[in-house]
């Protein structure tokens, strides 16, 4: 089975919508997994059943349909008739509140990182400063470039979702630890001109899998039972922040979401924390019951 406009489609998301490389090839995916199944099925309820024995979570097959959503919806837009549209429904997926990374859980990660290599350390330690202090996407991460750095202004650009830039103030810490970095260390680990921030031990700019595989390698030598998803550094930062009293707005400009209704997650995170703290700290809880 072929699917129509499909090139006409790609070329609307990466160039018109302006999505990211990552995005339009999760899209490639979802619609290949589709192409998949019509060729032996054309009943669409039946793809909620095929998407379940090729293990997709209830998340990842609303994902799914999402995406297949998109696509036939832009195909109406040029004129075709797509029943599938009204078919395909989204199923219900129960929101859970995201594992946050504990102020005590990152010391233990970043003196983790330590090395007998001060140079290694000082990259190491950056890229945890960068990932709990920037609440910074992994893609984020590691396309920051040493032009982006405004060391008297103390702000560095990040380039996020879309394409879309932002500006981020560092804390005095992080501003000094980067300076720090860029004059002593990185230098060091170079092997050819890069504008990268951060440099992997090949002398490149690091990848996805370089992060994951540091971060696997620093849980582990934390005693962590499994490794820290790079995730959970955003949603430390972002709860520390609510915590410490910082408007959702401002959290929201941080992060880089597009909707203030994705940052308002985080609210339910603390509210579960201020419950505990009440129900162990507060007086009313210590009251034994009145024998009647």
């Amino acid at each position: 089975m072929e699917l129509p406009l499909w090139i006409d489609f790609f070329d609307e998301l990466q160039n018109v919508r302006g999505r990211s490389q990552n995005t339009v090839m999760a899209y490639r995916r979802d619609l290949e997994l589709y192409i998949e199944y019509s060729k032996t099925n054309k009943s669409v309820p039946g793809f909620y059943e095929f998407m379940k024995k090729h293990k997709l979570s209830t998340r990842s097959q609303a994902r799914v349909v999402s995406s297949l959503r998109t696509y036939f919806k832009y195909c109406e837009t040029r004129g075709q008739t797509c029943p599938e549209l009204r078919e395909l429904k989204p199923p219900k997926v129960k929101v859970g509140l995201p594992k946050v990374l504990t102020p005590q859980e990152f010391q233990q990660l970043f003196d983790a990182a330590e090395t007998n290599d001060p140079v290694k350390t000082a990259r190491n330690q950056l890229t945890l400063l960068f990932l709990y202090g920037l609440g910074c996407r992994v893609s984020e991460l590691i396309s920051l470039n040493v032009a982006d750095f405004n060391a008297t202004d103390r702000w560095i650009k990040v380039l996020g979702k879309g394409s879309k830039e932002r500006l981020v103030p560092l804390t005095e810490k992080l501003a000094e630890e980067l300076t720090k970095y860029l004059r002593d260390s990185r230098p060091a680990l170079m092997k050819e001109n890069s504008p990268s921030i951060l440099i992997n031990d090949r002398g490149h700019r690091p990848s996805r899998v370089d992060v994951w595989r540091w971060l696997a390698a620093w849980s582990l030598r934390a005693g962590f039972a499994e490794p820290v998803n790079p995730h959970r550094f955003r949603h430390g930062c972002a709860t520390a922040l609510l915590e410490s009293g910082a408007d959702l707005r401002s959290i929201q400009m941080l992060l880089g979401h597009a909707s203030i209704q994705t940052t308002q997650i985080y609210t339910n995170v603390t509210t579960n924390t201020m419950t505990r703290t009440i129900e162990e700290h507060h007086p009313l809880s210590q009251l034994q019951e009145v024998d009647k």
